[in-house]
């Protein structure tokens, strides 16, 4: 897996954060120093959160769970849509729905109906059916909805991580996701609160390039998770012996001769017999009043 480079995030402009006059307190671990009234980011501190939060990605794409790239800002949407869509991953670029996953009910209706309408587009079926102004309109759904489902719709269920660009403009995400117990990987500048975020990344949240270096680690991170899943279902999984040791007490244990369980058999009287001889031995009720 590709490491942090301090080097490359320093060329990337990760290192330079907001004014001392908005950041927030708990982000004082993570600060440098200040030069010309805005705080420098200790990118040290930076590569190792940044390689904690991919091995984690790494991790839960091998177990099988899905990344949601988040990034709504201006400078970030091509950066994550470009990096999602590689690494075969859902995303939101365009605005952070409300309910995107705490509402997963009416999320999913309306997915399904994009899904109809695409379909039904593809196939023939509207303009069959429908004159050109009404397709055209059907057409023009479509891409609206596409705009706020598009980057969803293979998005199976509840996502294992969510990862956030800017931990500020898309609280929203953040919240739900923490609502629902789902791990958050987020660029932590230094005017955000880091403890409400799983796996907090310092690092400037403004600049293209700290934006892409970030976002491309985690999709490499999720591209090598993927393909050691792969490997992991390819390997024969040899079945487990339960118990050996009680299995090997009975395989070596040698089986009666025939004449040996005859015997015995002979030996035991039978159900009437055992009977008949308590019978025999209860006295009558002449006996008993003779005597």
């Amino acid at each position: 897996m590709a490491q942090a480079d301090v080097k490359a995030l320093l060329q990337a402009g990760a290192h330079f954060g907001h004014k001392t006059s908005r950041w927030h307190p708990k982000m004082a671990p993570y600060i440098h120093s200040k030069r010309g009234g805005i705080h420098i980011i200790d990118l040290t501190k930076t590569a190792e959160m940044l390689d904690e939060a991919t091995a984690f990605v790494a991790q839960q794409t091998a177990k099988g769970h899905q990344v949601l790239f988040v990034g709504t800002k201006r400078q970030a949407k091509d950066v994550v849509k470009e990096a999602a869509i590689d690494a075969g991953q859902p995303y939101v670029t365009e605005r952070w729905l409300g309910g995107m996953l705490t509402n997963s009910a009416t999320i999913n209706a309306r997915i399904k109906r994009l899904k109809e309408l695409e379909t039904k587009m593809a196939s023939g079926e509207l303009a069959n059916r429908y004159n050109k102004l009404e397709v055209q309109r059907f057409q023009e759904q479509i891409d609206a909805m596409n705009i706020d489902y598009g980057g969803v719709k293979e998005l199976h269920g509840k996502p294992g991580v969510v990862f956030v660009t800017d931990a500020t403009e898309d609280k929203n995400a953040i919240n739900e996701a923490i609502k629902l117990g789902i791990p958050v990987i987020a660029i932590a500048d230094t005017n955000v609160d880091p403890t409400k975020i799983t796996y907090p990344v310092p690092a400037n949240d403004d600049a293209i390039g700290s934006i892409k270096y970030i976002t491309n680690l985690i999709a490499d991170a999720v591209k090598e998770g993927t393909l050691s899943k792969n490997a992991k279902v390819d390997v024969p999984i040899k079945p487990v012996a339960t118990k050996p040791a009680q299995e090997a007490k009975k395989v070596e244990k040698p089986a009666e001769p025939a004449k040996a369980v005859e015997a015995k058999k002979a030996e035991k009287p039978a159900p009437k017999a055992v009977k008949a001889q308590k019978k025999d031995v209860k006295p009558s009720k002449k006996e008993e009043g003779i005597k």
